[in-house]
């Protein structure tokens, strides 16, 4: 018995401690942002904001430019996750369901892809972006980072997609509907949690992105990962707007993230209902 006790204790005592190690960073963020600044400035460490404040919110978000960055973070995240999802389904749908010449090869591309890091295609990028006259715009931006998610996104929903059984397109088919409404009426709908997930991962990415809008845009057409390496000069050593501007960097992917888990679990119910 006493066995049994400590092989169930020790994998929830690893969990606790990683749990903590993973979200004491971001705890101290967040109290950080709500201290007064003498308890910042303390040597002795504050775990608990007695005396909070949101003086320092107040100054990021009248921060000069704080609202245009966000307006440029969303419309790029946006539009990559949302273009990367027609592409994805298209093509994964193709890789699924259609035999043509090279759809190996072609999986083969798209793994290639997926495991190529971005951060040594910088200066490919940026060549790219210059000769085309696109430095400095939200344009090349929103293109590169669809093209970042595009390969896991084709990747997941192809798994979706072969998991749908042939015979209710073929009975959608028989029932008097095209291939291409048998597609939205009947597999379409159960790629809901698909949909999710990788909505979830391209927003994550493309939101928190810095590398390549450091090199195409340091002029022009920046975004908020960006805006947040120059807080710091902007304010001396003001910790706790640098904290506060930080933490509502972080509070746009939180609230996704709460919103898509619960779809996505909306839609595999849905999913097994009507199968």
């Amino acid at each position: 018995m006493r066995r049994s006790i400590i092989g169930r204790s020790w994998p929830n005592a690893i969990a606790v401690v990683l749990f903590v190690f993973f979200i004491f960073p971001v705890y101290w963020m967040v109290s950080t942002a709500f201290k007064q600044n003498t308890d910042i400035i303390s040597k002795t460490p504050v775990f608990v904001p007695l005396n909070g404040t949101l003086e320092h919110f107040d100054r990021a978000v009248h921060a000069d430019g704080f609202w245009t960055m966000v307006g440029n973070s969303f419309v790029v995240t946006v539009g990559a996750v949302l273009a990367s999802l027609v592409i994805a389904t298209l093509a994964s749908f193709a890789v699924a369901r259609m035999k043509f010449r090279g759809r190996k090869t072609f999986v083969l591309v798209i793994m290639a892809a997926q495991m190529a890091p971005w951060e040594v295609m910088t200066i490919s990028v940026y060549l790219i972006a210059r000769d085309n006259d696109m430095l400095n715009s939200l344009l090349p931006l929103t293109i590169f980072y669809m093209m970042m998610v595009l390969p896991f996104t084709i990747w997941t929903l192809r798994g979706f997609i072969a998991a749908v059984p042939k015979e209710l397109e073929e009975s959608a088919m028989v029932d008097g509907c095209t291939r291409v409404q048998a597609f939205v009426k009947v597999v379409f709908p159960l790629l809901a949690p698909g949909l999710m997930s990788t909505s979830l991962f391209g927003f994550i990415t493309a939101w928190n992105e810095y590398p390549l809008v450091l090199i195409l845009n340091k002029q022009g057409g920046q975004t908020l990962p960006l805006w947040l390496t120059g807080f710091r000069s902007a304010f001396g050593d003001d910790w706790g707007a640098t904290m506060a501007a930080s933490s509502l960097f972080a509070v746009p992917v939180l609230v996704l993230f709460v919103f898509l888990q619960r779809k996505a679990v909306g839609g595999m119910t849905a999913g097994a209902v009507k199968g």
